[in-house]
């Protein structure tokens, strides 16, 4: 192995075990896989185009963190995972009403997914101009649509108590439409992170980061 491979390596090891200590006796085992289809597909293309292409370990870093939070909802379900009782068992307030780790999530995959889109853009699609920033985050916003309806989907098909815990709206009408709202918001504000980042790092082409780091 060589010694730009070792943190991605080590980011994989590390899920791996987060995966499967959140894979043991989650609340809802049905809804515990659909949600992990995003995993079963998602890894193994990462890890087979690797040496084709290779992300930045900033990219890395975040994929990382959000299949991390996406693990966390998938062993709870989003509408139940208890960060209220996280938050006041740490000395913190208890605020009541909806829970809204799944916007939160939306918003985190706006975010962390930008950099890799940013890097897979300029790889693959070398954009001019204005579209080396709105690429990535339309790119984004796409997945977060196709995201909506897969849950819609999966929701009619399977209907009753899994398709009510997998859609999550918790009564709220909007509720796929603010999640594409927050994960459009989280990739503008990925996209002006990178940018400021790529100025930082004296980057002549927004995105072209040097692998390992």
């Amino acid at each position: 192995m060589q010694a730009s491979d070792r943190y991605p390596a080590t980011l994989l090891v590390s899920f791996a075990a987060i995966w499967l200590a959140l894979a043991i006796a989650p609340w809802y085992r049905q809804d515990w896989l659909l949600e992990n289809m995003i995993v079963f597909v998602s890894l193994p293309i990462f890890v087979g185009t690797y040496r084709r292409l290779r992300f930045s370990n900033l990219a890395y870093t975040c994929l990382f963190v959000f299949l991390v939070l996406h693990e966390v909802g998938a062993h709870y379900t989003y509408s139940e995972v208890p960060w209220r009782e996280w938050l006041q068992a740490a000395g913190g307030p208890a605020p009541s009403g909806r829970n809204h780790y799944d916007r939160f999530v939306h918003f985190a995959y706006g975010v962390l997914i930008l950099p890799a889109s940013w890097e897979l853009m300029e790889a693959r699609m070398s954009p001019r101009g204005i579209w080396r920033y709105l690429m990535p985050v339309f790119f984004v916003m796409s997945h977060s649509v196709i995201y909506e309806l897969v849950e819609w989907l999966a929701a009619e098909v399977f209907g009753g108590d899994l398709g009510v815990a997998y859609l999550g709206t918790q009564g709220d009408p909007w509720d796929a439409q603010k999640d594409m709202a927050l994960a459009a918001g989280g990739a503008v504000l990925g996209m002006l992170w990178m940018a400021a980042r790529a100025r930082r790092l004296g980057e002549s082409v927004p995105g072209k980061s040097v692998p390992g780091t």
